[in-house]
């Protein structure tokens, strides 16, 4: 995901002054393809458990929705994101996806779940992005974030998905699971895979909205709002 330093050679490339996200590197996209295949195994052994809060499955808004998951929560989100799709027969997904090397790595690994990247963060081709995830919007597509990405702090939300949500005015879904079995691992988010059979509580909450004309104080009581159910929602 997203990084910040002095080292110039960890930048993305800027050509006339626009950001240029990486793409993936061949030896990313082999990586991609063993990951996409493991992931796509290990899915089907898991045993689910569905806890619609919100009824968004079942009742889902009128309009396209941004869903928001935690960074480490990412392994399952794909599985989550098929079973609404399939439900409600939406047309598919754009996702925001850091600029940076990190995110080249991700972007190819959504597109093989057919999920749209859109590249950008809060420090790198932010403003582009989210009017990039607006025209997907406008297109009838659900779009995602996860806000504390791309570099956290773990499991506080960022204002770019408030951002996103009074620009075009969708209901943010709060998303999060548990899975019994897990491994996670030593990085800033404390990412978590699932282990085959384990057994997972997927959990949607209430749609939350913000109007187009909030103030900064309806913003920051929403961006408290999400993170307070977010945190309900996760059980680590």
């Amino acid at each position: 995901m997203a990084e910040t330093g002095a080292n110039p050679k960890s930048r993305v490339p800027r050509r006339g002054g626009i950001i240029v996200p990486h793409k993936p590197t061949k030896i990313q996209k082999f990586v991609v393809w063993l990951v996409f295949i493991f992931m796509r195994l290990v899915m089907k052994t898991l045993r689910y458990k569905w806890n619609d809060y919100g009824g968004i499955f079942g009742n889902p808004p009128q309009t396209p929705v941004i869903f928001c998951i935690w960074h480490n929560r990412l392994a399952l989100s794909m599985e989550a994101y098929r079973v609404y799709q399939l439900l409600n027969h939406t047309p598919g997904m754009a996702a925001m996806v850091s600029a940076s090397k990190d995110g080249g790595f991700l972007s190819a690994l959504l597109e093989r779940f057919h999920v749209q990247p859109v590249r950008g963060s809060s420090s790198r081709r932010g403003p582009q992005a989210l009017l990039e995830l607006t025209t997907w919007a406008d297109r009838g597509y659900d779009l995602a974030i996860t806000p504390d990405g791309p570099r956290g702090p773990c499991y506080e939300v960022q204002s770019g998905v408030m951002a996103l949500a009074q620009l075009t005015g969708l209901p943010i879904i709060p998303f999060s699971y548990h899975a019994k079995w897990k491994i996670r691992l030593k990085s800033w988010d404390r990412f978590q895979i699932p282990l085959p059979f384990s057994k997972c509580e997927m959990n949607a909450g209430h749609p939350i909205r913000i109007s187009r004309d909030a103030s900064d104080e309806e913003r920051e009581a929403a961006r408290r709002e999400l993170e307070r159910v977010l945190g309900d929602l996760t059980k680590d």
